[in-house]
């Protein structure tokens, strides 16, 4: 009997310092070793966003040690689920694989309180699609 593969997903958006990581850290702990999860940038920043580190913190999710990521073609070809968020036409497209865009709002300079909704709103996304990919 061969072991069947996790579900690959990929959150995908420019700077990979707010919101693709955020849903990362939320798919990672409610999917546990059922998913592997990517997140990436295609133009990433330096550093994570300070108010999106806090906010996690807030809720039991320390994500500080994470860094944005550039998006390589190895990541992309091995997902199968990419989800973006605000990518627009910066974000490459992987011919058969499953797209989802999720519009949300950039936490980019927003104040905690902002972010704190944007988190949540990722949560409840995320809470979705881990339920979806391992049905």
């Amino acid at each position: 009997m061969s072991a069947v593969r996790p579900p690959e997903i990929l959150f995908l958006c420019v700077h990979n310092a707010g919101r693709s990581q955020m849903a990362a850290a939320f798919a990672r702990s409610l999917g546990g070793d059922q998913v592997i999860v990517y997140s990436a940038g295609s133009d990433p920043e330096d550093a994570l966003n300070e108010s999106v580190i806090r906010a996690m913190n807030e809720i039991g999710l320390d994500i500080s040690e994470e860094s944005p990521r550039r998006l390589t073609d190895e990541i992309g070809q091995q997902a199968d689920v990419i989800v973006t968020m605000g990518c627009g036409d910066s974000c490459p497209v992987y011919l058969g694989k499953r797209y989802l865009d999720w519009e949300l709002e950039d936490p980019k300079g927003k104040d905690l309180a902002t972010v704190r909704r944007i988190r949540d709103d990722i949560r409840n996304r995320v809470v979705h699609l881990i339920e979806e990919v391992l049905r």
